[in-house]
């Protein structure tokens, strides 16, 4: 399975975390790590060059740091642009049909802090259900988010072993299951 790894950090050589996920991705056979800041520093897109590159990949994974409840900028102008009527979705929009799509997330706070109840309310995955959403629009799969909390805080060795986590996560994760809701 071809793996595409779209990496939106917006100063990756400052992050501890999305670098270290990067450098172990990029020792994995069949992924492509694209880095979007450093492909469009002008953050001006190549629409055609990114439709390729998801066309030529089974599994698509967004990864990124969790920025107020939401993607980077870029990520977003990215899904607007790229993820065009008639090509991802609509009439004749089914390029990235069947694919997986997931994300690999890091976060400023705890794991704790993300669950019912804790300070942010919801968890990660209440938290991304834009991208399971999108996902699910472009007639993808979605496969369940991954995900470091605690960003500031985190030791080497606690770096060391969500690297392993997540390319265990490229490999291994399988797309989330729906059940089917009977409408009255």
């Amino acid at each position: 399975m071809k793996t595409l790894i779209i990496v939106a950090h917006p100063d990756l050589q400052a992050s501890r975390i999305n670098r270290a996920w990067t450098e172990a991705a990029q020792k994995q056979a069949e992924t492509t790590v694209h880095l979007l800041y450093e492909a469009y520093p002008d953050k001006k897109i190549d629409v055609a060059r990114e439709q390729s590159l998801l066309e030529s990949h089974d599994r698509i994974i967004f990864q990124y740091p969790l920025y107020w409840y939401s993607t980077p900028p870029l990520l977003k102008q990215w899904f607007d642009e790229v993820l065009t009527y008639g090509w991802a979705f609509g009439p004749g929009g089914d390029r990235l049909k069947g694919k997986e799509i997931g994300i690999a997330i890091s976060t400023s706070g705890t794991a704790a802090s993300y669950q019912p109840g804790g300070y942010n309310l919801f968890t990660i995955r209440d938290i991304a259900k834009p991208v399971e959403a999108l996902a699910n629009y472009v007639s993808a799969r979605y496969l369940p988010p991954f995900a470091l909390h605690n960003a500031h805080h985190v030791t080497d060795e606690q770096i060391a072993d969500s690297q392993a986590a997540y390319v265990k996560h490229l490999v291994e994760a399988q797309p989330v299951r729906y059940e089917a809701l009977e409408i009255l």
